[in-house]
């Protein structure tokens, strides 16, 4: 048999829209992730990538809307109550948020992300949404990444120009986390049964998660038909449970994710992230990464400009040494 034939027939199936069995997702994380293996794993998947998407990149704008302490206490986010992290609140005005949403935009990002603390007001977000369509018209994507929905708040997002909800069951997750297992899923069905469109990344990925545990949420988001998936790897931040636990996850091996998680996806979910940006992901299959400000959860404080330099520009870049070609959401 020729070597690594296993590979390119993942990469055959992939392209087919077949779907992938568990033990061959397993099998892609197996290897070594500084391997040749790997990367002609990582090879493959972007080779798939140029298939599903037209070989086309997406930016996605994060605006971290609320900068407070969130009661759910998550053990790997910057906001919770008892770490004791945030301390000077502030919630950012629309206006604020309009003008961040511009700046993204007219760059070349191609998603508008509003995200929330857990117990953000819904109709808040829906004003937010209402007055950056009126004032930004585009050809461009609204996601919401806020707190546990029921069914009529999909409904209402979807009414009012949103058409993404980010949520995910999260490694861990009632562990680690201050939402059980059970509430995530509920909020996974409400927005499979509405109108709306599913981001669902497997995050937040640490060293210490095994193989089978990144198995477990790939294929929930495949089973609640995530339209975008992909890897969040935890940025360890200094005063919470996490921060000094555990050292950061490599580069290659969140490209390693990347790679399988694109070649498992195929069709079904064509959009594939990574984040924190990752060039080497980029180069094995992910077609979007994430520009952020605002209130950043992986950090302390609120940005006025994008978290840790990483810019539209910057994500430009990348994607045109990658191959790709960039999609916009505003008309150049």
């Amino acid at each position: 048999m020729k070597e690594n034939s296993w590979i390119e027939k993942l990469q055959e199936k992939s392209l087919r829209g077949e779907s992938f069995s568990r033990d061959e997702f397993l099998s892609m994380l197996a290897v070594a992730p500084d391997s040749e293996e790997a990367a002609r794993l990582g090879r493959a998947a972007r080779e798939v990538a140029a298939a599903v998407t037209g070989n086309k990149a997406r930016i996605w704008a994060a605006i971290g809307v609320d900068y407070m302490p969130c009661p759910v206490n998550c053990e790997f986010c910057s906001f919770g109550e008892k770490w004791g992290i945030v301390k000077e609140p502030y919630a950012w005005q629309d206006e604020e948020v309009i003008a961040m949403a511009r700046h993204f935009l007219q760059r070349g990002a191609k998603w508008i992300t509003l995200r929330t603390t857990e117990y953000f007001p819904p109709e808040r977000l829906v004003d937010m949404a209402r007055k950056i369509r009126q004032d930004l018209p585009g050809d461009y994507g609204i996601v919401v990444n806020t707190g546990e929905l029921a069914p009529e708040t999909a409904a209402m997002f979807k009414e009012n120009g949103i058409n993404v909800v980010y949520h995910s069951l999260r490694l861990r997750e009632g562990d680690q986390s201050g939402i059980t297992p059970e509430y995530r899923l509920k909020t996974l069905a409400s927005v499979r049964d509405s109108p709306l469109a599913l981001a669902f990344l497997v995050e937040p990925v640490g060293v210490e998660h095994t193989d089978d545990e990144l198995a477990d949420v790939f294929f929930t988001a495949m089973e609640y038909n995530a339209a975008l998936t992909g890897a969040m790897a935890r940025v360890p931040v200094p005063g919470t449970p996490l921060g000094d636990r555990y050292p950061v996850l490599p580069e290659p091996r969140l490209a390693q994710l990347v790679a399988a998680i694109r070649l498992a996806a195929g069709w079904k979910a064509p959009d594939i992230c990574v984040h924190p940006p990752v060039k080497q992901a980029l180069a094995w299959g992910a077609n979007v990464c994430v520009v952020e400000a605002g209130a950043v959860p992986r950090d302390t404080g609120h940005y006025r400009q994008e978290w840790q330099v990483f810019t539209v520009e910057t994500a430009s870049e990348w994607f045109e040494e990658c191959g790709y070609e960039l999609d916009w959401g505003l008309k150049r």
